[in-house]
């Protein structure tokens, strides 16, 4: 799955921008929408599997374990306070995904022995979708992926003006949200994003973070 991270995206459920996402060229999507009423929830996440298996794309949901199941997602990603991980676990199977959250070291070893599949870690460069999110010291992010065994996804402010100051961190790719959907064109902005990111991840890149 290592190459299903490269360009990861955050979608807000906005159908006309995932489809341009995808269309673009993302590899993975995840569907995260907050303060959404269940039956509504379930019909996004239904017509949001619907583009991503039009394109051969895996779908992650955020939070909701229980919709991945339903709408037969490739998997879900999980928070620090949005479930435990060993329980979501048991419920997916061993087929799906599992990805959590990891903004220390300690969390990052404890999700990896949870059984958790990739990492998202940050925030790199802060971010403009979650306000509270408190800007990870690249050292510490550099750290965290040179010591894990699982990938890791570089999230938090990402754009095509800064993806370059995270080559030679070790990460598999990049998760995306106001990068790629507050673009005036989110397919041009994915196309271009997915080429800087494989430039980034280069082995012959000789900067480092």
């Amino acid at each position: 799955m290592r190459n299903n991270l490269l360009l990861y995206a955050i979608s807000d459920g906005d159908l006309a921008k995932a489809q341009a996402a995808l269309q673009g060229g993302v590899t993975l999507l995840q569907l995260r929408v907050k303060n959404l009423p269940d039956d509504e929830l379930l019909l996004l996440a239904r017509q949001v599997k619907h583009l991503t298996d039009k394109h051969n794309v895996p779908l992650i949901i955020n939070d909701r374990v229980d919709f991945a199941v339903e709408v037969d997602a490739a998997g879900v990603h999980l928070g620090p306070s949005d479930g435990d991980l060993r329980a979501a676990r048991a419920v997916l199977g061993s087929n799906k995904i599992l990805g959590a959250t990891a903004r220390t070291l300690e969390q990052a070893l404890a999700a990896q022995a949870a059984g958790a599949n990739y990492l998202g870690s940050g925030a790199v460069f802060g971010s403009a979708t979650k306000h509270d999110a408190t800007r990870m010291p690249l050292e510490l992010f550099r750290e965290i992926c040179g010591t894990v065994t699982i990938p890791v996804v570089a999230i938090g402010g990402i754009d095509g003006t800064n993806i370059h100051e995270l080559r030679g961190c070790g990460m598999a790719g990049f998760a995306v949200a106001g990068g790629l959907f507050a673009a005036a064109d989110v397919q041009h902005a994915t196309l271009h994003l997915k080429e800087a990111a494989l430039r980034c991840i280069s082995p012959q890149s000789k900067m480092f973070c």
